[in-house]
C-alpha cells in the first residue's frame, strides 16, 4: 500500500468569490488525516504551501486575473508533488481553487514520464475549466487549467513541468460537465477530450460512464490523475461551493465514480478542490469531502 502525503494550497486568486483558500482547513478539521490512516494508509501531512493574500497584490492583465502569483503557487506545488511521487507516494491535494491542477497534474505527468509512460486524466467538474484569456468572460484563471495542461494557453501554466503539453487529450476525460461558456464549448468539442455530461449520466448511468472514462483514458497509459471539483456535486449534497450548478451528482453517483476508480487500481494522485467553507452548512461539503477521498482510495462497503 503506498503511502498518503496530504498537500494543502489555500490559493483563491482563481475565482471572484473569496473562501476556498480555507478549504484545507474544513477538509482536516473534518478528520480527512485519520480517517485515510484507518483504512491503512501511512499518512504524512505536508501543511500548505504558501500562498499570497488577494489584498497584497495587483490583479494584473483583466483576462487573466493574478495569473503570475497563481503559476508561481503551481510551480512549488509542482515541485511538492512531484518529490511525493518520487516518494512513491499518491499525493492527495486540497484546494484551494481548480487553477492548482496545473501544478499537480503536471507533476503526476511528470512523474510518468520518467517512467516512459503516459498519463491518464480524469476531470470531474461542472465546468470544463476549458477558457483561455481570450475566451473567458471573466478573467479567472480557475476556469483556465484544464486548457493549460492540453496547451498551450495560458502559458504562464501551460509552460509548468517538463512537458507541454502535460497530457494528451484523447486520454483526458470530463465527467459530470453542465455548464460551459460559449467560447469554452467550442473548444471543448475541438479539443478531442471525452466529455460525459450529466445527460450522459442521466441516460447511461455512472458505472458506465465511469466504467468507459477509465477504459478511454487507461489506453496506453501508466495511472490516472484525478481531479475533482466538488461543485460536480449537486448543492444539495455540496452546498460550499463558490459556482454551484442545479441537477449535479448525487451522494451515490459521486461515491460510484470515485468506487469504480479505486477499483481499477490505476489512481496515482488525487485533487479536491473548490471548497468554500463561507458557504457550507456545518461543515457538510468538507465531510463529503472527506468521504469521496476515502472512496477513491479504496474504502469498501464489504
Amino acid at each position: 500500500m503506498k503511502p498518503v502525503h496530504l498537500i494543502g494550497v489555500p490559493l483563491d486568486l482563481g475565482a471572484d468569490r473569496r473562501g476556498v483558500d480555507m478549504g484545507p482547513s474544513a477538509l482536516r478539521i473534518a478528520g480527512l488525516g485519520d480517517r485515510v490512516a484507518a483504512l491503512g494508509y501511512a499518512v504524512a501531512d505536508r501543511g500548505n504551501l504558501a500562498a499570497p493574500i488577494r489584498e497584497t497584490i495587483h490583479p494584473g492583465d483583466a483576462g487573466r486575473k493574478y495569473i503570475a502569483d497563481i503559476a508561481a503557487v503551481c510551480r512549488r506545488l509542482f515541485e511538492t508533488a512531484e518529490a511525493s511521487h518520487a516518494a512513491g507516494a499518491i499525493p492527495v491535494v486540497l484546494g484551494g481553487d481548480h487553477s492548482l491542477a496545473a501544478g499537480s497534474v503536471a507533476a503526476t505527468a511528470a512523474a510518468a514520464g520518467r517512467r516512459n509512460e503516459r498519463l491518464g486524466l480524469i476531470w470531474i467538474d461542472a465546468h470544463g475549466d476549458m477558457n483561455t484569456p481570450d475566451t473567458s468572460p471573466s478573467g479567472n484563471v480557475h476556469g483556465m487549467p484544464l486548457a493549460a495542461l492540453l496547451g498551450p494557453e495560458p502559458a504562464e501554466l501551460s509552460a509548468i513541468g517538463p512537458a507541454s503539453p502535460a497530457v494528451d487529450a484523447a486520454r483526458t476525460a470530463l465527467i459530470g460537465v453542465r455548464n460551459l461558456d460559449s467560447a469554452e464549448r467550442e473548444r471543448v468539442v475541438a479539443s478531442g477530450v471525452h466529455v460525459f455530461t450529466m445527460k450522459d449520466i442521466d441516460r447511461l448511468g455512472m458505472a458506465a460512464v465511469a466504467e468507459r472514462a477509465l477504459e478511454l483514458t487507461g489506453r496506453d497509459t501508466d495511472g490516472l490523475h484525478v481531479s475533482f471539483d466538488l461543485d460536480a456535486c449537486d448543492p444539495g449534497i455540496a452546498p460550499g461551493v463558490g459556482t454551484p450548478v442545479k441537477g449535479g451528482l448525487s451522494y451515490r453517483e459521486a461515491h460510484l465514480g470515485m468506487e469504480t476508480i479505486a477499483d481499477s487500481g490505476r489512481l496515482r494522485a488525487l485533487d479536491l478542490v473548490e471548497l468554500n467553507p463561507t458557504l457550507d452548512h456545518r461543515n457538510a461539503t468538507a465531510e463529503l469531502g472527506v468521504e469521496l477521498v476515502l472512496s477513491a482510495l479504496g474504502l469498501r462497503i464489504l
